[in-house]
């Protein structure tokens, strides 16, 4: 069975790889990492005018004044480049999904407003379209802006304190906004 599955995965990179039609990427959000929400992304052409990027965000620390931001977030994307692509408009669809537990933050897109006060945790996910513009840098060396919208199912459990609080309450709420802002630095390959 084992076998099977490696043979399936190396089959499955064979193909993608003579698929490909050149560049690969690394990428970070600048912005999100300003938030200290440490991310990676990569991106891959697939076609003339097609990549798709994927990336990646995880926080496993605590902050100081009893203050959390624990997430773990993948945002999968297929993009649409009008040019040539890693240069110039694009249109992409994207998706997401992760975990959080925040406490003693208030963000400005909250979706609660008592979020500086209590702790809550729980998981996410949903999908958008986003526009963005990449900037050739240099040889190696491109800078993008995107903005993305849509929609995240958001599951919760909220705690009247930090680890030791009691659940207070267990809900979900559907947010429609903003689903991704980016401004990226990438390494191109």
């Amino acid at each position: 069975m084992i076998k099977k599955r490696v043979f399936i995965v190396i089959a499955f990179i064979a193909f993608i790889s003579m698929s490909m039609h050149g560049q690969i990427a690394l990428k970070t959000n600048v912005l999100m990492d300003g938030f200290r929400l440490p991310n990676l992304g990569a991106e891959i052409g697939i076609g003339q005018k097609y990549t798709i990027d994927a990336t990646f965000f995880y926080n496993p620390w605590k902050f100081s004044h009893n203050k959390q931001l624990k997430l773990f977030l993948a945002q999968p994307e297929f993009r649409y480049w009008l040019c040539d692509k890693f240069n110039g408009h694009f249109f992409g669809a994207h998706l997401m999904g992760g975990v959080y537990n925040v406490m003693g933050f208030k963000p400005p897109f909250a979706l609660w407003s008592d979020m500086k006060d209590f702790r809550y945790r729980g998981h996410l996910w949903g999908g958008g379209i986003t526009y963005g513009y990449q900037f050739v840098l240099g040889k190696h060396w491109n800078a993008e802006a995107a903005l993305g919208l849509g929609y995240a199912y958001v599951t919760y459990k909220k705690h009247s304190c930090g680890n030791c609080g009691e659940m207070i309450e267990k809900s979900h709420k559907n947010y429609w906004g903003p689903t991704k802002l980016a401004l990226t630095l990438i390494y191109l390959f």
